[in-house]
């Protein structure tokens, strides 16, 4: 009978099985069914050994049957099961047993060679297989020199493969993976044609297989080049599909009209370079000439800048702020927290020095701050300011983007750590301009190239690859909380700083013991693993472990570095984020000034907050982070003239969260720990899907498909020229739109 990808899966392959396969996988049609592959693949011309056999994983094993016995049930004395012995080639042992005997007893003949197909568990502590699929390869010989009945045979009703390779399945209870392929060999032999998003010209150009053939090829390849060329094809047709969408917002985006805004010779943005008392690095002034020309275009800039902690990125958005000035417009600032955003404030006014003290009026720079802690008064002097075009630059919060903010001319929105907002968030600022402002966001955690290419598909990309000269080396270390020795040296360590005149920072996952950091994105995980995404720098669990100790909140850390002999007369205050804004302030101001020696903290010193004299940071309960935000933290020392030192107090002593721990100890370069991270998560958690456990990429895996990536990019861009409405391919034009609708992870850029 013929299919079609929608057909319900009983009339094509039987009700018995349909039922198996959507009771055990919520498979319902033959797409669904086609698309449900082999995990893992096994070659029957290279068996696995005996010997090697590992409990829980699937195997192919060939050998001789030593012995075959029927052994009566324990309970049950009319019934048997049937128990044999096989033996391969290298003398290694491997039990079966069939608790439903019909007909194996008369194949699994001592003398047969087998070829036997299944789970290994194991008995009495031995590997062996139960009821596993087999195939009677040669049997022993009859008494009269010929061979008995049943040669070639197997036991069941779905043959297993003998040529090529068999595909292992995920558990489908009441079906072995070779009964399951079977059924899907019904379901594809049934269709004439899969769904396909590669137009026949693009097809043509990167594959030599139907959509339907490599489909085909994933359930029953010939061999392993048959199965890496169909999984290359599905890979680049998915790879294809999203950078598609991708290219259609690049498009939509470049078709949008912008007030080009030109650098002047005698502008602030020269002047301010001409004072800079530093040289900028190669990757700075990269990045800065791409932005720039970028700002002087007819459609508005969107473009991402990342660099490493303390890469300077800062000093390149503010260079493209005070280009935007100089072309008669404004420049906003959005950070995520008020912390965060004073200290942009502080450090911008400090960069521009006399640019910024002469005003407006003077013809330097405007600085303004606004955010939700502020009097009504002073809300409404910013606010008149900046309507009225007294104000060159703002730095703000989410009190931006309020509806009683208006801006005279709003030429460039610049969004810092913008994994912290969402796409409305960001759309309400951009919105407050006609035409739109050109868009420059920021973010301190590295994102590997493929990664960049994935999620930040839409946007250009300038990276910061170095460090400015200055900055100093930060060595990090694993403190076992568990040991006293180790915690008190810890602690005497901070001491030892603060008396040589320096400060230090203690990090805590939480407020108290009873509430969550407002500021910390990742949930708790009383196991040390983490949840969230790869900017977000949230944990992901790694399994059962052993319970481990509450976590220490800022209040009760506070209280206890207070009580400890080897901080005794240091000043040790902290901050929070439920902090009235005012009380804050006050504590950072004072820790800035050296008046605080130990601040205890939660992540809202994570990013942007710039002590120089700070040159010791304890992170406590480390388990409860992920790398990035580690590294985040980290970067919060060694920024003035001192060494680092960072130590990371942990109960975990093994297992993925300890790895993470250790791969953040072992090195500062932030691009090798974000591919450590990826590495560590799942597909999910890249591309910012971790709450379903689904990437919404099957078959592409953006670390380790690089070529495949950039030449879909390639192909969909060009493609996308040719044909912007996707008018000439209606199943790419579906696929597109199915694409859109899930995708949200893609509206974070």
């Amino acid at each position: 009978m013929s299919a079609t990808w929608e057909s319900s899966l009983p009339a094509v392959i039987g009700a018995k099985e349909a039922k198996a396969l959507e009771r055990a996988r919520g498979l319902r049609t033959v797409g669904d069914l086609v698309q449900f592959v082999p995990t893992r693949y096994l070659d029957p011309q290279r068996p696995d050994a005996m010997a090697d056999l590992v409990v829980g994983q699937g195997a192919a094993v060939i050998g001789r049957v030593v012995s075959a016995q029927s052994i009566p049930m324990r309970n049950q004395p009319r019934r048997s099961r049937l128990v044999v012995s096989v033996e391969d080639d290298a003398g290694g042992r491997l039990g079966v047993v069939f608790f439903r005997t019909f007909g194996h007893r008369e194949r699994l003949l001592p003398g047969a060679r087998v070829l036997l197909i299944g789970t290994v568990g194991e008995f009495g502590g031995r590997p062996q297989m139960t009821h596993p699929d087999y195939v009677v390869l040669e049997t022993p010989p009859g008494l009269d020199g010929t061979a008995a009945p049943g040669e070639g045979e197997t036991a069941g009703a779905a043959a297993a493969p003998t040529e090529g390779l068999i595909g292992l399945y995920k558990e489908v209870k009441g079906m072995t993976s070779t009964q399951v392929n079977a059924a899907a060999q019904l379901a594809l032999h049934a269709l004439d044609s899969a769904p396909d998003p590669l137009p026949p010209a693009v097809a043509a150009e990167h594959s030599g297989l139907s959509a339907l053939e490599a489909w085909s090829a994933l359930h029953r390849p010939r061999d392993w080049g048959h199965l890496g060329t169909a999984r290359e094809r599905l890979r680049f047709a998915e790879a294809f599909e999203l950078q598609t969408l991708l290219a259609q917002l690049r498009r939509r985006r470049e078709n949008d009209p912008a007030t080009p805004r030109t650098r002047r010779e005698d502008g602030v943005a020269a002047a301010f370079d001409a004072a800079l008392p530093f040289p900028l690095t190669g990757s700075q002034e990269q990045a800065g000439e791409e932005i720039a020309a970028e700002l002087e275009r007819t459609h508005p800039m969107h473009r991402l800048l990342q660099g490493d902690v303390g890469s300077g990125k800062t000093v390149v958005a503010l260079r493209a702020m005070l280009q935007a000035v100089d072309g008669g417009g404004q420049a906003a600032l959005l950070a995520p927290t008020e912390i965060l955003a004073a200290q942009h404030h502080q450090s911008l006014v400090r960069m521009l020095g006399p640019l910024a003290t002469t005003g407006r009026l003077g013809g330097g720079v405007e600085v303004r701050l606004l955010t939700g802690s502020m009097t009504t008064a002073q809300r409404r002097a910013v606010l008149l300011d900046l309507v009225a075009g007294q104000v060159d630059l703002v730095v703000g919060t989410h009190a931006l983007l309020e509806d009683t903010v208006h801006f005279h001319d709003l030429a460039l929105a610049v969004i810092d750590e913008q994994h912290r907002f969402g796409v409305e968030q960001r759309d309400r600022l951009r919105a407050k301009s006609d035409p739109p402002p050109h868009l420059l966001v920021m973010t301190a955690t590295p994102i590997p190239r493929t990664v960049a290419m994935t999620v930040f598909g839409d946007m250009d990309v300038s990276t910061l690859t170095e460090l400015p000269a200055g900055r100093q080396p930060v060595t990090t270390h694993v403190v076992p909380a568990g040991n006293a020795r180790w915690m008190g040296r810890t602690w005497e360590r901070v001491a030892e700083e603060v008396r040589a005149g320096r400060q230090a920072f203690v990090v805590a996952s939480r407020i108290d013991a009873a509430t969550e950091d407002p500021e910390q994105p990742a949930p708790i995980d009383t196991r040390g693993g983490e949840q969230g995404t790869l900017l977000g720098g949230g944990p992901e669990g790694e399994g059962a472990a052993p319970a481990l100790p509450p976590a220490l909140g800022v209040v009760e850390l506070l209280e206890e570095l207070r009580s400890r002999p080897e901080l005794a007369g240091l000043r040790i205050d902290m901050v929070h984020g439920r902090m009235p804004a005012e009380a804050k302030e006050a504590v950072m101001s004072a820790f800035a000034a050296g008046e605080v020696d130990v601040l205890v903290a939660t992540t809202v010193v994570e990013v942007g907050v710039d002590v120089p004299n700070a040159s010791v940071m304890v992170i406590h309960d480390a388990d409860r982070f992920g790398i990035a935000q580690l590294h985040q933290l980290r970067g919060r020392i060694g920024r003035g003239g001192h060494p680092g030192l960072c130590l990371l107090v942990t109960h975990v002593e093994g297992g993925t969260t300890r790895e993470r721990l250790d791969a953040v100890a072992a090195t500062t370069d932030g691009f090798e720990l974000a591919r450590t991270d990826l590495q560590l998560r799942r597909e999910g958690d890249v591309l910012g899907a971790a709450q379903s456990g689904r990437s919404g990429l099957e078959h592409v895996r953006v670390l380790d498909h690089a070529e495949i990536i950039t030449r879909a990019k390639q192909a969909a861009t060009d493609y996308v020229e040719q044909d912007p409405g996707l008018t000439g391919w209606p199943e790419l034009a579906r696929a597109v739109e199915a694409r859109r609708d899930s995708a949200e992870w893609l509206e974070r850029s």
